[in-house]
């Protein structure tokens, strides 16, 4: 990024009342980040979603100083910065609407690594919760996965510190700014953390730990994850926030069940209960359902080989996870006719099979 972009992608995060979803429709509607703050009141209020109130704060914002400071931050810590047109924005997170146009991280952060498991439970966890998320995390080893979770007292440490101790990938997802660590007592943690992983936000660097920043925080962490794992939770708080995320997003969800008279099985309990989770007591459920242990079939590998390079790219998508025919298009940059004639060629094949809501999956 050339500074002068960095520093308007920065002032449009600092407008008021600009969420992502107006953010990349102004850029959109307006060519580019720059031409937002150059739009007249008459275009801006015919964006979607805008509006005369929204025009106004577009309009009246003058705050670059702010950014420009925000930019110095940056720098000075040695912070990353991910727009979310950049190619190295993450796949797995770029086509939920409401992702951020801007993501901080430090550390040596894979967003793209080839198996994301999301670890979050109550922050005041049980002897039980704590043996069950080690255990999970141990056995996760094996099938080379990043562990995500958000860096907060309890299960997310706990989490953390096994994935450092067996040299794990781990991805902490912050809802504060990177210049303040929450919670203090893991800064070490933290530390070790960036070795193999690291810590992302997409709140600005002294942003503070806000009760509201963390159901934000958490669709973040279930969006770079392709399952969640709910180890002891009650019947609400952020660990039942982040499943729903998960759910909607529709990714797998698996609960650690515990006894019916323990409280902070509560959560675990009711999600497997109404369907909104899988039921987990090995990673060995999780290998099954997702089929990490499945093994290509030699007539597979021969009709690999006479694929065509867009059929190929369309499998290798949606080897990571099941896609609809929209994110495809706009992954692939294919044409939507060309995407629909592949994916029914790759059915007729057998190497796809389509599943409810006009998604595919490999079969």
């Amino acid at each position: 990024m050339e500074e002068s972009d960095i520093i308007y992608k920065l002032a449009l995060k600092s407008i008021p009342n600009i969420g992502p979803v107006q953010a990349k429709n102004l850029i959109s509607y307006c060519g580019g980040v720059k031409d937002v703050f150059s739009a007249n009141m008459r275009l801006l209020q015919t964006i979607p979603g805008i509006g005369p109130s929204r025009a106004a704060d577009v309009i009246n914002f003058k705050d670059f100083e702010k950014a420009e400071k925000e930019y110095e931050l940056v720098q000075k810590s040695g912070v990353k910065l991910t727009f979310y047109l950049d190619p190295d924005y993450p796949s797995r997170l770029k086509h939920y609407p409401d992702s951020p146009i801007l993501l901080y991280s430090s550390g040596n952060v894979n967003y793209d690594a080839h198996r994301t498991v999301a670890i979050v439970g109550t922050r005041k966890p049980s002897p039980y919760g704590i043996t069950q998320c080690e255990k999970l995390v141990e056995e996760l080893q094996s099938y080379n996965a990043t562990i995500i979770s958000g860096l907060a007292y309890g299960i997310d440490t706990t989490a953390h510190r096994k994935a450092v101790e067996r040299n794990i990938p781990t991805i902490g997802v912050l809802g504060n700014g990177l210049s303040k660590l929450y919670p203090a007592t893991n800064r070490q943690l933290a530390h070790r953390m960036k070795e193999h992983g690291g810590l992302v936000s997409e709140f600005t660097m002294e942003a503070a730990p806000d009760r509201e920043n963390f159901p934000m925080r958490n669709r973040i962490i279930s969006a770079l994850s392709d399952i969640t794992i709910v180890v002891e939770s009650a019947i609400k708080g952020g660990s039942m926030i982040t499943a729903i995320f998960a759910n909607d997003q529709n990714k797998d969800v698996f609960a650690v069940p515990g006894k019916n008279t323990d409280a902070m099985s509560e959560g675990c309990n009711h999600l497997i209960k109404t369907n909104q989770a899988h039921l987990l007591s090995s990673v060995k459920d999780i290998a099954y359902i997702m089929r990490w242990d499945q093994k290509e079939e030699p007539k597979q590998m021969e009709l690999m080989l006479e694929l065509t390079d867009n059929e190929k790219t369309i499998i290798e998508k949606l080897r990571k996870e099941e896609m609809g025919v929209d994110s495809l298009v706009y992954h692939t940059g294919l044409k939507l006719s060309e995407i629909s004639a592949i994916l029914l060629n790759l059915e007729f094949k057998g190497i796809v099979k389509p599943l409810p809501g006009k998604k595919y999956i490999l079969a």
